[in-house]
């Protein structure tokens, strides 16, 4: 048995406080919801550069979260922040010593947040305590400064960053038009001790930024006229900017990259697909302006998307999202030390972070498809284990459902990945939610612990998640066959992956229900018109409802869509107002409505700016025409999604009540 033993007392009752809140009477057969919506009781933790601290920002129901910094050589701890008013939210290690940190309020609606995130720095001890900009819009509501030092105005945002020698950091600004276009990203260079900031000179209008192995900006990315193009800085030459590149920005381009990171010794990687379907890891010439002649790493079958995990000195290996997210390590020692732990730790995927000099301390963050995320120190010297806690103490893994990957063939011939999640101890004939991932176009879904899949098995429900064409991660091949399908092919894709499911047997053809949210509940409506023979009933929440609407804005509140998106993006992905418009018409949820028989959830924030309300009141008023089974939920302090634990605990159990009705009773419990 390895020596193990537990982080500060504190910590430990932050877990049990928030166990203990929400932990389920023995008589109820089920989790409550609020066990699976509750803000995680530990957020975020890292590793001091030399790994002798460890900050941690933690919380429980009752109290707002808190950074805590704690003494790894007499496992001290130190409450270095706290605020009544505020939650401390992102952070990161300036150095070894100094800490920089923003602010949010987990439990104020989105529609009711009058203040931005701040910033504030302080000692890894508590002192020297700094406020780096302000929390108001208006400069006239500003308080007393803490720390002294001049102030930066409220649009000034972390970025994470690599730990520094020195004190610097750099933070971003956005710049935007009176009518709330974003123009322009400047980067900013900030003293956290004494507030002194520096602009770095633009190239163009820059969206993003990439600072280089020793923490300097050395890329940036501009987007202007539908073309993409990326600038660099010689660091011989700190005043110029050079175009290394260039390509569209939203579709096919010839040549075209993704910048990931610098690596120790100042090499850029980046990902492409250089003639291939998948994107790989290559190096980048800088001075020849072309790929590595082979890929550094390849994830078969996927698109490389991850990170580098690294030290000040050495390239160790990255951090991949595949079925789901491990580690592929370059380094010999590392892969002996992953190998070494995973024996140690097998009921979990485990994931390695290492400090930025050596340390034998590193940070292990273990999940599963039952487990949360669960946080880890391990003493490679010592073989000592110092436990740091859950994010979700209240969730019991063996009450959750078990996940698989599964590929199905579509209609067509397209392979599509699917994420199926069953419930514990049932696996035939059971009521099915097809849950739709919005996006689109984002990888949807990936293996591990989720609350939305795992509330729904809870309950007795089997659950699909397709990763249709449209998805990312899986190549271009399979990205690209989702442009211009919504409502076509890619509703296709649900449907043929719900049929595969009832012909494996997993789902009892007559209790099959579909939702999703923003994309997924446009899909949702969809899935409703093109497919009734297949679907009982449908959740749709923050769904768009219409494409012509994505286009004009609103009545009531501006979409927050960029003009470049709408120009140069939309047209090609999604259709062309003008050409595509008898295709936008038959795809058109609202237009459709009167082909909707079967019972309808709506739920919509009332301050969304991605899919505004008028997308929900507008289909509402569509559909309640001729079906009368349509529940209608607002939530007006939200924006797209659920930010209150209070409101997800509502939704989701008007939910769990919608189905037990539609497909239940009791989800076959």
């Amino acid at each position: 048995m390895l020596p193990r033993r537990t982080l500060p007392y504190f910590f430990a009752l932050s877990a049990s406080l928030a166990g203990a809140a929400w932990a389920a009477p023995a008589a109820v057969a089920t989790p409550p919801a609020i066990a699976f919506f509750q803000h995680a009781a530990i957020h975020r933790v890292a590793l001091s550069p030399d790994a002798r601290y460890l900050a941690v920002r933690a919380g429980a129901p009752d109290r707002k979260d808190y950074l805590a910094v704690i003494d790894l050589a007499t496992n001290k701890p130190t409450v270095v922040a706290a605020f009544d008013d505020a939650d401390i939210d992102d952070f990161e290690w300036v150095n070894g010593t100094r800490l920089v940190f923003d602010l949010t309020e987990k439990n104020t609606g989105q529609g009711d947040v009058r203040h931005g995130p701040g910033l504030y720095a302080v000692d890894r001890d508590g002192q020297h305590f700094a406020q780096l900009a302000d929390r108001y819009v208006d400069s006239a509501s500003r308080h007393e400064l803490i720390g002294k030092v001049p102030m930066q105005p409220w649009n000034t945002f972390l970025i994470r960053q690599r730990p520094r020698k020195d004190d610097m950091i750099y933070v971003s600004r956005p710049i935007w038009d009176a009518g709330d276009e974003h123009l322009y990203t400047d980067l900013v260079r900030l003293n956290t001790r004494t507030g002194h900031a520096q602009t770095i000179p633009r190239p163009g209008p820059v969206t993003s930024w990439l600072l280089d192995h020793e923490g300097e900006p050395r890329l940036a990315t501009a987007v202007k006229d539908g073309r993409m193009t990326i600038y660099y800085r010689d660091p011989a030459d700190q005043d110029k900017w050079r175009t290394l590149a260039q390509f569209a920005a939203y579709t096919a381009s010839e040549g075209a990259f993704s910048p990931v990171s610098f690596g120790p010794d100042g090499t850029l990687y980046v990902a492409a697909h250089n003639g291939h379907d998948t994107e790989a890891l290559y190096a980048y010439d800088l001075k020849a302006g072309k790929l590595a002649a082979e890929p550094l790493l390849v994830t078969r079958g996927y698109d490389f998307t991850g990170s580098l995990v690294k030290s000040r000195t050495k390239l160790l290996g990255a951090l991949i999202t595949t079925d789901a997210r491990s580690n592929e390590w370059f380094d010999p020692g590392m892969k002996a030390l992953q190998d070494k732990l995973d024996k140690l730790l097998p009921a979990t995927v485990n994931l390695i972070d290492v400090p930025a000099d050596d340390s034998p301390w590193v940070l292990i963050r273990s999940y599963s498809d039952a487990i949360p995320m669960r946080y880890t120190l391990y003493n490679t010297a010592t073989d000592q284990f110092n436990d740091i806690g859950s994010s979700r103490p209240a969730i019991d893994p063996k009450r959750m459902g078990r996940q698989q990957m599964v590929r199905y063939k579509a209609r067509d011939g397209l392979e599509i990945p699917a994420l199926l999640t069953l419930p514990r101890g049932a696996n035939k004939n059971l009521p099915m939610v097809v849950l739709v991932h919005g996006g689109p176009w984002v990888h949807g879904a990936v293996w591990g612990w989720d609350p939305d899949s795992q509330f729904l098995a809870s309950r007795g429900y089997a659950v699909l998640e397709p990763d249709y064409r449209g998805s990312t991660g899986y190549g271009f091949r399979h990205y690209q066959a989702g442009w211009k399908q919504w409502g076509r092919a890619m509703q296709d894709d649900l449907a043929d992956g719900t049929r595969w499911a009832i012909a494996q047997g997993y789902a009892d053809p007559k209790r099959i229900c579909i939702a999703g949210a923003s994309y997924g509940g446009y899909a949702t409506l969809m899935g409703l018109v093109n497919d009734p023979d297949l679907y009982k009933c449908g959740v749709d929440w923050v769904g768009v409802t219409d494409i012509n609407l994505m286009y004009t804005g609103a009545w009531s509140r501006e979409s927050d869509l960029t003009d470049q998106w709408k120009a140069y993006g939309m047209p090609e992905l999604i259709g062309d107002r003008v050409k595509d418009a008898a295709q936008l018409k038959a795809t058109s949820p609202i237009e459709q409505a009167a082909r909707i028989t079967q019972p309808v959830l709506l739920a919509y924030g009332g301050v969304d700016r991605r899919v505004p309300l008028y997308h929900g009141q507008k289909f509402y008023d569509a559909v309640t025409k001729t079906n009368r089974n349509v529940e209608w939920i607002e939530y007006p302090e939200e924006g797209h999604g659920w930010h209150l634990p209070k409101n997800s605990v509502d939704f989701w159990t008007r939910v769990e009540a919608f189905l037990d009705k539609n497909i239940g009773p009791g989800g076959g419990r």
